[in-house]
């Protein structure tokens, strides 16, 4: 009972955190208000203690995260900027692993150099949901956002990859080696992505059986849906590749696949919104617990620095300023050098950061904020190592990635504000373009379903309607589609009028919904534009599926 009653308190501060940031008179960002409630209810007044088990973290809270990110990441998009992506979430985790560690073994006394690259391995993954609770969604350009979300997803696995090699090095277990690391890191990368891409297959095959022998049930399949994440992170992990590019792919690969736009209009509307508010949840909770850890981790830890002679624990608190710091110019210099290489060798096709300003560099620098992974990351490495002596300075290394985090984020939150003042996120006059262009195409093609649709009820006898009712039926719905732009609405005047109005502009929505998915395809549309707009099309669906 226990557990459970923790479980329904948790998820009850979740849920109220959002009231308690609007309810202030002052701004504080949702995962700042979530980790100080959690620091405050770990407090010995309340008392609420969770024992985190970072195992069990990872699979509970980051497979379905993960898979919701990836699920909303355009395929197309995140190929075209995969050089990148690459640059920053397989390139810039090596070079932050070694020159971090480097610095952390140098200036942190106690710190052996294996456990100094342990760190900088799990202090190099980057936390997009973090982010996007600082600033909100849509602050940030879009020209950076979309490289940012994208290294997210992909140096999650890079950074506990390089955490695995330093604990295996630490304890014994292997030796390192620049060739074997390559392989094995190519073997779990490539290996996680295929695993994902298999168990997203098989889900869309077992859901196209389950329809044909159970039916549409939009509740069974959205079940399913939810436990997608899991089962591809568990057999990614249980034939020993990455279960967090597993899920990453799954997700990615369900939005390509053609499975959800198949799916009844009840499992889609459904799964959207479970997924909505299972990310508002999952989100909170993760903070949560990192405010629950907060008040642990810090005692414990000083209280073991002030036995330990070779550290003071106001160095402690200096060297998190100081890695921090480290960290921001290791990733401010590295998006320059990107810059300068691209523009100096790249010429016929420059990557994105060629076109970046002192500005957006500094944005894309300080939106590398620490999160989540880090956490469970640094709580990870083992107690003992195999002689049963401790593993060296553990301690040290959880109380510095803990102040990290914290230090990312309030950094985040005073400097990225100033950064993006005056910036120009997007063009709205040019997406206000882009919408009536589609409106106006989406319209032609549901006139000629509408036309289509009218020819075959006059020729099915079995019908019976008066042709003259059918005509006049058919040319209020395409008046309605070509006064569209103008938002004048079509009253109904008979029950019959009704019926047929919904079979036409069912009709209609199914020719628009199909246009839609061509113009992406053909690249005529961004990804916003249609998510926009289908989400459109499923209300006005579901509204008048209602009605019949």
């Amino acid at each position: 009972m226990e557990i459970f009653f923790t479980i329904l308190i948790m998820t009850l501060v979740v849920s109220l955190s959002g009231v308690v940031t609007r309810v202030l008179p002052f701004q504080i960002p949702l995962p700042l208000m979530q980790i100080a409630i959690g620091a405050l209810l770990a407090w010995p007044r309340f008392g609420l203690h969770v024992d985190f088990n970072p195992e069990l973290f990872l699979v509970l809270f980051i497979p379905p995260l993960l898979f919701a990110d990836g699920w909303k990441t355009p395929t197309r998009e995140f190929l075209d900027h995969g050089r990148e992506i690459i640059g920053l979430a397989l390139a810039l985790v090596v070079v932050t692993v070694v020159g971090i560690g480097f610095l952390i073994y140098w200036m942190v006394p106690g710190i052996p150099l294996i456990p100094a690259f342990a760190l900088a391995a799990v202090l190099s993954p980057t936390d997009a949901v973090a982010l996007s609770g600082i600033v909100g969604e849509g602050r940030i350009p879009k020209k950076i956002m979309g490289i940012l979300q994208g290294e997210a997803l992909m140096n999650d696995a890079s950074g506990l990859v390089a955490l695995k090699f330093a604990v295996a090095v630490a304890m014994g277990t292997m030796v390192f080696t620049v060739g074997g690391a390559t392989v094995e890191f190519l073997k779990v990368a490539i290996g996680g992505l295929l695993a994902g891409i298999a168990v997203s297959w098989l889900y869309g095959r077992s859901l196209r059986l389950l329809s044909r022998w159970g039916g549409d049930e939009p509740a069974t399949q959205t079940l399913m849906l939810l436990l997608l994440p899991f089962a591809s992170y568990l057999i990614a992990e249980h034939i020993g590749v990455s279960g967090i590019l597993a899920a990453v792919a799954a997700g990615m690969t369900i939005t390509r696949s053609g499975v959800l736009r198949r799916a009844p209009l009840a499992m889609r509307l459904r799964a959207n919104s479970v997924w909505s508010m299972l990310e508002f949840v999952f989100n909170g909770m993760v903070f949560l617990m990192l405010g629950l850890q907060l008040p642990g981790i810090f005692e414990g830890s000083l209280a073991q620095a002030e036995l330990d002679p070779n550290v003071e624990v106001w160095m402690l608190f200096l060297d998190i300023v100081l890695i921090y710091v480290a960290l921001i110019a290791v990733r401010f210099a590295w998006l320059w050098v990107m810059k300068r290489f691209s523009r100096r060798f790249l010429t016929k096709k420059p990557m994105e950061f060629g076109s970046y300003t002192t500005r957006e560099l500094l944005i894309a620098s300080f939106a590398g904020v620490r999160g989540a992974i880090t956490l469970a990351g640094v709580l990870s490495i083992p107690l003992l190592l195999p002689d049963g002596s401790l593993f060296p300075a553990r301690y040290e290394l959880i109380f510095l990635a803990m102040g990290v985090i914290l230090f990312s984020l309030l950094v985040g939150v005073i400097m990225l504000p100033i950064l993006l003042q005056n910036v120009e996120v997007a063009d709205h006059a040019l997406a206000r373009k882009e919408e009536r262009k589609v409106r106006s195409l989406l319209a032609e093609v549901a006139i000629t379903a509408v036309q289509k649709k009218e020819e075959r009820l006059a020729a099915d006898v079995n019908e019976n309607i008066d042709d003259d009712l059918l005509r006049e039926v058919s040319s209020r719905v395409i008046g309605n589609l070509r006064r569209r732009a103008d938002g004048r609405n079509d009253v109904e005047n008979s029950e019959l009028e009704e019926s047929l109005e919904r079979r036409f502009r069912l009709a209609a929505l199914n020719a628009e919904r199909g246009e839609l998915y061509h113009l992406r395809a053909t690249q005529q549309i961004s990804n916003e534009t249609l998510m926009k707009m289908l989400r459109d099309l499923d209300l006005l669906e579901a509204l008048l599926s209602e009605k019949s």
